[in-house]
């Protein structure tokens, strides 16, 4: 999409209490699912995709608590009161959305269908910049019978609606006024077609299923079972050089010292980056960052950490655990070490709690023991889907 692409605003229905899932003391969007909650899944597809403006979950206030823990580490979304029902919580939705424009973009998904592939909620949002409305569906292959007519359906022209459901935001908020009491509409779509605005198919994946029962559940842990786990190692050395502070994690520790680098020389950053590019076979720091060229000069490492996260992403990968182990005689680490977790969690949208900082000393053994330099090792665990 280019730059002068209306802004996309996501509104992830998740106000339901999902009364079919009896075996749960939770709604259903907050089930763990393969570790996760539903929830999570479902967000973590969109957080990633460079035309998203913002994502707003519709929630029931009564859900706070689980939202909150479901959700933990992961920054930049927007909660919005929902409602009884699906369609008024997706117009208080509409309604709600900050700085939107008629032009703009409103993407609409349901937060049970956590499986949806990042390549279909683009081609959606593609689909409806174009045409100003469109839904993901898959043709269905099955064969159906009615019992009400006895006889076989054809299904030749027959699709299975999902979501997302994309439209511009002038007509879906049109549809919604329009048909404000009319309950007879089960999806935006059709609210959609009902005031005569085609919506375009675009054919998606199968396995986006809504889960809605018990062996929907079961379907999609083995879906996501398929996710292969890859653990990779980073390490990152810089000498000291006068200073007042060393940059470590993402924070400025006070020290009568500092770190000698291209960059900002934050070494922690530095060695998370590289354990993830080497997660995914992207070559190291240097390859994408070269310490040659100018514009890196003095450039804060979170820069670096982003874009790795981001190809990480691109390649349906998420970071599920890191590992720093620092090395230096001075300064002292455990001071700093939640802030350092903080601060990394909020570059990568990972739980703080799945952030280890340690911290050592090497015996006055070598460049570390003789007070030159600092060295930190990293390990990352991913799972790509």
């Amino acid at each position: 999409m280019s730059k002068t692409s209306p802004a996309v605003h996501v509104l992830i229905a998740a106000a339901g209490s999902g009364e079919r899932m009896t075996s749960f003391d939770v709604p259903k969007q907050y089930i763990p699912l393969c570790g996760k909650a539903i929830l999570r899944h479902t967000v973590e597809k969109f957080i990633s995709i460079d035309a998203i403006q913002s994502i707003n979950i519709l929630i029931n206030p009564e859900h706070k608590n689980h939202y909150s823990e479901a959700l933990i580490g992961i920054k930049d979304v927007r909660t919005i009161k929902g409602s009884k029902t699906r369609k008024n919580s997706i117009y208080n939705g509409l309604k709600e959305i900050l700085k939107v424009k008629n032009d703009d973009i409103i993407l609409i998904h349901d937060a049970a269908r956590p499986l949806i592939a990042r390549e279909d909620i683009k081609k959606a949002i593609e689909a409806a910049v174009e045409n100003g409305a469109s839904s993901v569906a898959h043709k269905v292959n099955d064969t159906l019978y009615s019992n009400q007519e006895s006889n076989t359906v054809d299904r030749t022209h027959l699709w299975a609606i999902q979501t997302p459901q994309v439209f511009r935001y002038d007509i879906i908020k049109k549809a919604h006024e329009e048909l404000a009491n009319d309950d007879s509409f089960t999806d935006d779509r059709g609210m959609v077609e009902a005031i005569g605005h085609k919506v375009t198919l675009v054919e998606g994946s199968q396995e986006n299923i809504k889960i809605t029962t018990e062996n929907d559940l079961k379907m999609a842990e083995k879906l996501l079972d398929k996710g292969k786990t890859i653990t990779a190692t980073g390490f990152d050395v810089h000498a000291f050089e006068d200073g007042s502070s060393v940059r470590l994690g993402g924070i400025d520790i006070p020290h009568d010292k500092s770190l000698k680098g291209h960059s900002d020389a934050d070494i922690v950053l530095h060695a998370i980056t590289d354990a993830i590019l080497g997660c995914i076979n992207e070559g190291d720091i240097g390859t994408h960052f070269p310490p040659t060229d100018p514009q890196w000069k003095d450039c804060d490492s979170a820069v670096f950490l982003n874009a790795a996260i981001e190809k990480l992403k691109n390649k349906n990968g998420f970071v599920d655990f890191i590992d720093v182990t620092i090395m230096a005689e001075e300064p002292k680490i455990g001071p700093h070490r939640e802030a350092m977790q903080n601060r990394i969690s909020d570059i990568t949208n990972v739980d703080a709690g799945n952030i280890s900082i340690k911290a050592t000393t090497t015996e006055g053994l070598g460049f570390t023991g003789r007070k030159e330099g600092i060295a930190c090792q990293c390990a990352v665990t991913i799972t790509r889907y």
